[in-house]
């Protein structure tokens, strides 16, 4: 009998730099496990896979239009969760993560998407905000909460973030 896959699957609410970076690290690294990965961004989450090239204020009311605007665009935009400082708190820790050799966020997405790691958008979250799909990173796909809650329940492994 062959063995099954293994599956991790992550929601990653957060929209916040060093919990981003925990998800995609353990992403990643489940990859190199040989696991099948699935991460389901929702709410602030889908900030890590807007592409700032593709974003667009076309077809959006005035809210979608102001939100879009302030929301951060793309990774490298996300504040830290604790100890931001106006930015300040984020840029020790990426010189800190320099002096230790360790990518930045953006790489660790490039890596997880290059290494096959499904990212799906929730729908409900995508429609509240004013997000569209063509705004999102290439491979990003939308799904309910129930399609995601579906695929979860086949998961050994499940995070929220």
């Amino acid at each position: 009998m062959k063995d099954q896959q293994k599956k991790l699957s992550l929601i990653l609410f957060s929209g916040e730099y060093d919990k981003a970076l925990a998800a995609l690290i353990l992403a990643n690294s489940a990859r190199e496990l040989n696991m099948t990965v699935n991460i389901f961004f929702a709410f602030w989450g889908l900030c890590l896979i807007r592409d700032p090239e593709r974003m667009s204020l076309e077809d959006k009311t005035a809210f979608e239009k102001m939100f879009g605007l302030v929301a951060p665009n793309g990774p490298e935009d996300l504040p830290l969760s604790k100890m931001n400082m106006a930015g300040i708190g984020k840029a020790m820790l990426k010189e800190m993560m320099d002096d230790h050799d360790t990518p930045n966020l953006s790489a660790f997405l490039k890596g997880a998407q290059k290494k096959g790691v499904n990212f799906f958008a929730c729908k409900l979250s995508v429609d509240v905000m004013g997000f569209k799909l063509e705004e999102f990173l290439p491979g990003v796909a939308v799904l309910t909460a129930k399609e995601y809650l579906q695929d979860a329940l086949e998961a050994e492994i499940q995070l929220f973030i």
